[in-house]
């Protein structure tokens, strides 16, 4: 039994304040399991204890003193979960590593197993864009990638190997990693940005299954996700998946050379190919998506919560770990950001929003309040706890806008031979800001090539001002691109079926307080920011926490990785607020009536194409 487990049973008398009776238990058990490193000293005890309890030592005498319960209370949630810790440490491990195989750079994140991060490598990721619309990645050197970020965190941690007390895994979501026989990669990935499939995503879409998939998984379908490209593969190219044992997303890949075991997590099963609720696959599902003759491709749900496997001895070498560590498959990378950056946890109807290159938008809800839109669009993707998931609704470009309108400003002055560095004119935006009038003109924020994917879809959208006049000057313009990303946020929160009332942001843009304020005012929501630098691997190395009994369970564990990280709360500007609900009709009204123009762009752009090719 654990030794959280045994303080639980430990008997005491009924009458004696809580903190007293935990430190009395706690005292009993640890003497029997070990000689201890430190003498306790409250009220006069001798028994030693690791310093893991001694963090609380304070908490748990004031509690004595006072012989308040609630204060009793505190020490004790506080102390119960040092135990279980204690029981880690004695064992000789402290450290939980993460690793985020992003879009751009794979990361190895060292955390204690507080939640504090001690240390982080990376690599820079690697794909290759094709003029066909592909973009795929190499999957031997994904894998050696990732073992060098290991080994370069080894670099910076003392004595990392001795002291992980366990490793977890996420990545970029969607894509297709086929493996064939022996685990050898059958051809390059494909990843999320590859739009091959947009064909046979209008043709499933338009199928008479499309909307019972759509309600099982509470997904739409895009170019992205596996299941889309898998139908597009057995089109087009049979042989590839003829070839093919297993098909999984990049983290499974990872997964797979760290422990030999073929397996997906629950979160990218149920949203591609199965049923939200319960987290499986769905036979309903995988005939929608054609693939009923490939059913065999899917590996083994696995929930990293739940289950560990072993560090193999090969991959120990490859990344200079110990051989058995036990190694967690996390959720998606989105979730597992979520969770870091406190999309659950608290009392307050609570969203998260990314803030980086693509905005990501979520809201934790038991399965039974997932608002499932008319439109069918957006995720559902599970979280790492029963019952719960996220609703997702994401924007193909939200800080690229702000790139785009500030190198307008950085290519001017270049012209005329002035250089100015882009983070002079990042640390600029909120003297433009405050130069400028809200809601004066509409921007729709969709510069990506690829089009929107939330909360419509449409791979032919793009971005536009409507409501420019004479008058308007740069930072008027400024201020409209920077509106325009709270007006999508605001778009994709309703898409999920109301506003938050508390709005918490991760992501780098997230650190201006002029932004923070147009999103809040947008959202109409309050806002705290998550001072959690790396969200992703530290959303993954909580599973393993919980999986290896450092939390007893994941709430648990928010409680102390998560929440006492996210800042102050910073409530709307009800002036704001009332421009930007007189300013949202027109951006939505604006926003459904440019999808012909969209068509007639993209069909003149295909002409100029044909006719260059010819």
């Amino acid at each position: 039994m654990s030794l959280f487990g045994q303080i639980q049973q430990q008997p005491a008398d009924p009458g004696t304040p809580i903190a007293e009776r935990l430190h009395e238990n706690i005292c009993s058990v640890c003497k029997k399991i070990h000689a201890g490193i430190a003498v306790c000293g409250i009220g006069g005890c001798e028994s030693s204890h690791i310093r893991g309890l001694l963090t609380y030592r304070p908490a748990i005498a004031a509690g004595i003193s006072a012989g308040r319960e609630e204060m009793s209370w505190h020490a004790a949630v506080h102390a119960m979960a040092s135990a279980s810790r204690m029981e880690i440490a004695l064992s000789g491990g402290s450290v939980l590593i993460g690793i985020d195989a992003g879009t751009s750079v794979i990361k190895a994140v060292a955390f204690d197993l507080a939640g504090r991060q001690i240390g982080s490598a990376s690599v820079p990721n690697r794909y290759v864009s094709g003029q066909d619309g592909s973009v795929t990645q190499s999957l031997s050197q994904t894998w050696s990638d990732c073992s060098a970020a290991l080994r370069g965190l080894s670099d910076k941690v003392e004595s990392l190997a001795q002291r992980t007390a366990a490793i977890a895994v996420t990545a970029q979501g969607d894509g297709t990693w086929l493996v064939g026989s022996g685990n050898v990669p059958v051809a390059d990935a494909w990843l999320w940005l590859d739009a091959r499939a947009a064909r046979t995503v209008d043709a499933l879409a338009a199928g008479p299954l499309n909307r019972t998939r759509f309600e099982k998984t509470g997904t739409g379908l895009n170019t992205c996700q596996q299941g889309t490209q898998l139908a597009h593969m057995d089109r087009v190219s049979p042989e590839v998946l003829d070839r093919a044992e297993v098909a999984l997303h990049c983290k499974d890949w990872l997964y797979l050379n760290l422990t030999g075991v073929r397996a997906t997590d629950p979160s990218e099963a149920s949203f591609t190919f199965g049923d939200f609720r319960s987290r499986q696959y769905d036979d309903t599902v995988i005939e929608a998506l054609g693939l009923g003759r490939r059913k065999s491709l899917l590996p083994e749900i696995v929930d990293g919560t739940l289950v560990t496997h072993p560090l193999t001895a090969d991959a120990a070498a490859a990344t200079g770990l110990r051989t058995g560590t036990p190694v967690s498959l996390g959720y998606v990378d989105m979730v597992m950001t979520a969770l870091g950056a406190g999309v659950y946890g608290g009392d307050a109807d609570a969203a998260c929003s990314i803030v980086g290159s693509t905005g990501v938008h979520m809201r934790a809800v038991t399965t039974d309040r997932v608002h499932l839109n008319t439109e069918g669009t957006g995720y559902v993707i599970a979280l790492p706890i029963p019952g719960v998931v996220t609703q997702v609704q994401t924007n193909m470009a939200t800080t690229l806008n702000i790139d785009w309108v500030l190198g307008l400003a950085s290519d001017v002055l270049q012209d005329f031979g002035a250089r100015v560095d882009h983070r002079d004119l990042v640390a600029h935006i909120d003297k433009w800001l405050s130069a400028s009038r809200p809601g004066q003109i509409v921007y729709h924020p969709y510069i990506s090539e690829a089009g929107e994917r939330g909360p419509f879809v449409n791979a032919n959208a793009r971005a536009g001002f409507v409501g420019l006049s004479l008058n308007h000057r740069y930072p008027d313009v400024v201020r409209a691109v920077v509106e325009g990303l709270g007006m999508a946020m605001r778009d994709c929160y309703l898409a999920m079926g109301s506003l938050p009332s508390e709005l918490r942001l991760s992501g780098g843009a997230a650190r201006s307080r002029g932004l923070r304020g147009i999103l809040s005012a947008s959202t109409h929501a309050s806002v705290r920011v998550s001072s959690r630098d790396e969200a992703g691997a530290a959303g993954a190395a909580m599973m393993a926490a919980v999986a290896i009994g450092a939390y007893r369970d994941m709430d648990a564990c928010v409680a102390e990785w998560v929440t006492p990280l996210l800042g102050e709360s910073e409530t709307p500007d009800p002036e704001l607020m009332s421009a930007y609900d007189r300013l949202f009709p027109a951006f939505r009204e604006g926003r459904l009536g440019l999808f012909p123009a969209w068509e007639a762009l993209a069909a003149g752009r295909r002409g100029v194409s044909e006719g260059t090719d010819r």
